[in-house]
């Protein structure tokens, strides 16, 4: 079979990128090992655990907050097993929904995995049937991520775990350990402490989140703290260790003690990798680099040029909406299109609640660039939306040119940050200034009330409601 596309990954990359390149008139294909497609994202990673913590959220509200609100119900109670079903059938519609996308589109779909045997053709080993290769005048790699490990660590997949087996769990842990203080960590340890675990994050560096502004960071971690999460920040493992139903972790805090941590489950989460096994890249000499991602130019191309690659495989931030963007850059330049992509304005966001996200520059970066720069920042506890809702843990943070007033970074955290962060993008996307964002009317009570105020202090320092 001969292709114009042959994409290689069914990810919200991948499968993204076959869509665009039918919808463009190219014939596509796609790779998938597993049998659901969907990749990391729908599968194991973003739609399960926002099923787990929109359901542990729940529950959260029911005990903590119902009564505030006038409303008295028994104490509830939780069925886990149900759950993990309702997050299980979440995962299926929402992989369903790309088989029909795929036979919408009319994309070849073969089950198997995908492998190099030329720059134009590859051998897929098909799962349930003998070997088939395959023809590509273009080829996209898309093929992900997966957790990564420290090298002294034993991943038992049982009580010593990574997030896919977190998501799977037989019951709630009565202590889980967090290595590591990232998004995941506290996304999915948020969910078991919502659920009545007890939580503890071991972190190594000297904040949470510590790629995001320090503002958010520091507030996160008093919001967490409050929720009943542990940290232990500044602390490097030294070992992992199970004995019977018991994990014991040893780590070596800022003043060069060990101290010890027990708990019935640990989670390692410190990052996650590329992940090229199989592929055979060295078939046809395909660069990477010393993390194992594979290095393109400008234009996602490999240095084979009709090889590209995109998402997890590639350098940059590890989102699933940054592969989708990627996706569709290819695909239209395949087409003879001339997109682009501004890696300064994909956002990064946090689901725990209150939720985080941010966009463009920390006030770090700004200072590191020794650049001229004003900060408005508005709490969330100043608006009336804030008050009726309860939500009034968080702020938000605009950094603007002090001499032009352009947006160069905004940073929330607060309830639904997540939709709220859009309005800075579209704004920072047209190098829009503060003042903009001050004089567009926001409609009341709302939580975008605080982007407004936070842009006006930004800009001539005087925030209406503060």
């Amino acid at each position: 079979m001969n292709y114009d596309v042959i994409v290689i990954g069914s990810g919200p990359g991948g499968y993204i990128a076959a869509i665009r390149a039918s919808q463009l008139g190219l014939k596509a294909a796609i790779i998938e090992k597993y049998s659901t497609l969907g990749g990391t994202c729908l599968n194991v990673g973003c739609i399960p655990s926002k099923a787990l913590l929109d359901s542990s959220h729940h529950y959260y509200d029911a005990v903590k907050h119902f009564e505030e609100h006038g409303i008295l119900v028994d104490t509830p109670k939780i069925d886990f097993p149900k759950m993990i079903d309702r997050k299980a059938k979440v995962v299926e519609q929402t992989t369903g929904g790309i088989n029909y996308l795929m036979d919408k589109n009319k994309i070849k779909v073969y089950e198997g995995m995908g492998s190099f045997v030329d720059k134009n053709h590859v051998k897929v080993s098909m799962s349930d049937g003998p070997e088939e290769t395959i023809e590509g005048k273009n080829i996209i790699i898309a093929t992900g991520s997966k957790p990564s490990n420290l090298p002294f660590i034993t991943l038992d997949k049982e009580r010593i775990i990574t997030s896919t087996e977190a998501l799977n769990l037989p019951e709630i842990p009565k202590h889980l350990l967090v290595i590591g203080g990232g998004v995941i960590g506290l996304e999915l340890g948020s969910v078991y402490k919502r659920l009545g675990a007890n939580v503890t994050v071991i972190e190594y560096m000297n904040t949470i989140v510590p790629e995001m502004d320090t503002d958010v960071s520091k507030e996160l971690q008093k919001v967490l703290k409050k929720q009943g999460l542990k940290f232990f920040t500044s602390h490097g493992v030294n070992s992992v260790e199970r004995k019977g139903n018991e994990i014991t972790v040893k780590a070596t805090n800022k003043k060069g003690v060990e101290v010890e941590f027990k708990g019935d489950y640990c989670l390692v989460s410190v990052g996650r990798k590329a992940y090229t096994e199989g592929l055979g890249l060295e078939n046809i000499g395909i660069k990477v680099n010393e993390r194992g991602q594979i290095q393109i130019n400008d234009h996602l191309q490999t240095n084979i040029p009709n090889v590209y690659a995109i998402g997890d495989v590639v350098k940059g931030a590890m989102l699933a909406h940054k592969a989708e963007e990627e996706a569709v850059v290819v695909a239209e330049m395949i087409a003879g299109q001339k997109p682009h992509i501004n890696y300064n304005l994909i956002p990064g966001i946090v689901y725990t609640w209150p939720e985080v996200a941010a966009v463009g520059k920390t006030e770090q970066e700004l200072k590191d660039e020794k650049r001229d720069y004003n900060s408005g920042k508005f709490s969330m506890r100043a608006l009336g939306r804030s008050r009726a809702s309860g939500d009034i843990d968080g702020f938000v943070k605009v950094l603007a040119d002090k001499n032009t007033d352009e947006v160069l970074g905004v940073h929330i955290v607060g309830a639904r940050a997540a939709d709220l962060i859009m309005e800075a993008v579209v704004v920072m996307e047209f190098s829009g200034s503060a003042e903009d964002i001050a004089r567009i009317c926001h409609g009341h009570p709302t939580y975008s009330e605080a982007m407004k105020e936070a842009a006006k202090a930004a800009w001539d320092g005087k925030p209406l409601n503060a």
